[in-house]
């Protein structure tokens, strides 16, 4: 709140730094102190048309109509030239009150100018610098374009589905690195592994108020919690850290030529990850034989689910066209020559059984009590596994735990690195910040993610929370939806397109 209170009062009085020019165009320069009213008075200087007013008033656009003011106070002083112009943009609190003051600079109404002509390469410049400055401010503050590359989210999300997700939704995220390359993630197009960012300047997390709260249920894309290093080679398929538990972390430094470089990226440049929260800050998220219980009542869970089945035949391989009948996308693995594992949902499981040539249909269930060591916390202590997990409580920021030797494996990823302090553990005494304590109060709120497609899904059962820092967007829009697998002229999803996310 007190950013966006700061952030207001800048909004508002930013004409004063053309209080001069105001008097130098005939208006009084006191006008510049008028919250509103100056801008009105600022579109009139620069002879734009009034309907921009409309532009000024919509947030996060309006900081773009800002600095086109700025460009065309410049030219009412002559700077015709894209590095003026450039140079008065970035130094903006310095240029345009030297431009009042100064005795060399003289104010030209802009009726009374001289049309400058442009170049062709000038205009195709310009017009340019505005597309990507326009559309960058859009895919950063209101709405941007994800593809889905993974079966985690079938059958609510599908392999080739083209989306848009929502910024404003939960409230734009003010960038962290904000110089990169405009339209990329974090690698530059057409090499391997070359930054699209500099870290020179680094700003802290800050949300912008949104339209709503992160909700249960909805489908969110956020930056990979674990992603603040990866293996250059392995990327986001395996977490750096699930490999150094595999393999040790020396041996994943020292070995470029099986693992590649190892890379650390900042939070916003963390691959993009979409799953639906099932877990809010302050549950306590429970699974039960596949079952998922939030404070333990049964949780309701939209869409379909999927798991895997193991079925078998009396020899005979169930025709594929059946299965593509029954919207079956996931690859049939063969377990042996009448057996074949498959990812179903209950009931096309329950269709699949009816079939003449199926003996039996049994779904894939880990016993309660047995480890899997991919499994979070990654602890001996704790026997979960995919389909038997929890209880779990889901910090809420302003909460306080209890710690012991124990439970400190669930929470000393979030105290160590989500929330920036040292943590240390000596026998049964935890030290944070070089304190001994017993207790930790969470300073962010925290969210449980998993895929629809249970048992195919590297979610929050592999690797913990999502910091509410890591949220990016809410799903809202499919807009297009290609079968990659499919020829040409039969990729498009035609009853797939236009729909939204649920």
């Amino acid at each position: 709140m007190i950013v966006e209170k700061i952030l207001l009062i800048i909004f508002l009085f930013f004409p004063v730094f053309v209080a001069k020019t105001f008097s130098e165009a005939g208006y009084k320069s006191y006008y510049a102190f008028l919250p509103i009213f100056n801008y009105y008075i600022w579109l009139k200087v620069v002879s734009k048309p009034l309907w921009w007013f409309v532009f000024l008033l919509i947030p996060f656009i309006n900081f773009f109509m800002i600095f086109l003011l700025v460009v065309e106070t410049a030219k009412c002083y002559q700077k015709y030239k894209l590095g003026q112009q450039a140079l008065a943009v970035v130094l903006f609190f310095y240029m345009l009150p030297r431009y009042g003051f100064s005795e060399t600079e003289q104010y030209e109404d802009p009726q009374n100018r001289p049309k400058i002509k442009k170049s062709a390469t000038r205009e195709w410049v310009d017009a340019i610098i505005f597309a990507v400055v326009a559309a960058s401010i859009i895919r950063m503050f209101l709405v941007e374009a994800y593809t889905i590359p993974t079966s985690s989210m079938e059958k609510s999300l599908l392999v080739g589905d083209f989306l848009f997700v929502s910024k404003i939704s939960y409230g734009p995220r003010a960038p962290m690195t904000p110089i990169s390359f405009p339209f990329v993630h974090h690698t530059l197009p057409l090499t391997k592994n070359t930054k699209s960012y500099t870290e020179l300047v680094k700003f802290p997390y800050y949300r912008f108020a949104g339209l709503t709260d992160v909700n249960r249920n909805d489908v969110v894309v956020f930056n990979f919690p674990v992603g603040d290093t990866v293996s250059e080679r392995f990327q986001s398929n395996r977490s750096y850290y699930s490999l150094v538990r595999e393999y040790g972390r020396e041996s994943v430094r020292n070995n470029p030529r099986r693992f590649g470089d190892i890379i650390y990226r900042p939070v916003d440049k963390r691959e993009n990850f979409i799953k639906r929260c099932v877990g809010l800050p302050g549950d306590t998220l429970e699974i039960k034989d596949k079952k998922l219980f939030i404070n333990e009542e049964p949780a309701e869970v939209p869409g379909k689910l999927q798991y895997n089945y193991i079925v078998k035949t009396n020899g005979s391989r169930i025709n594929p066209r059946t299965l593509d009948r029954l919207n079956v996308t996931e690859e049939v693995r063969n377990l042996s020559s009448n057996e074949y594992m498959m990812t179903l949902t209950d009931e096309t499981a329950e269709k699949i059984r009816n079939f003449k040539i199926v003996k039996h249909v049994q779904a894939v269930n880990r016993p309660e009590d047995v480890r899997e060591p991919y499994i979070y916390p990654h602890d001996s202590a704790y026997n979960w596994n995919v389909d038997n997990f929890g209880p779990m409580y889901i910090p809420k920021k302003g909460s306080t735990v209890k710690l012991n030797s124990q439970n400190i494996a669930l929470w000393e990823r979030v105290i160590d690195v989500y929330e920036d302090n040292d943590l240390r553990v000596e026998g049964d005494d935890i030290y944070i910040n070089d304190e001994k304590t017993d207790t930790y109060t969470f300073k962010m709120n925290y969210y449980w993610m998993m895929g629809d497609n249970r048992h195919n899904s590297a979610d929050s059962r592999f690797w913990g929370f999502v910091p509410e820092n890591h949220v990016v967007g809410k799903a809202i829009f499919v807009w297009l939806s290609l079968a990659p697998d499919e020829p040409l002229f039969e990729k498009v999803r035609w009853n797939k397109m236009f729909r939204t996310v649920k």
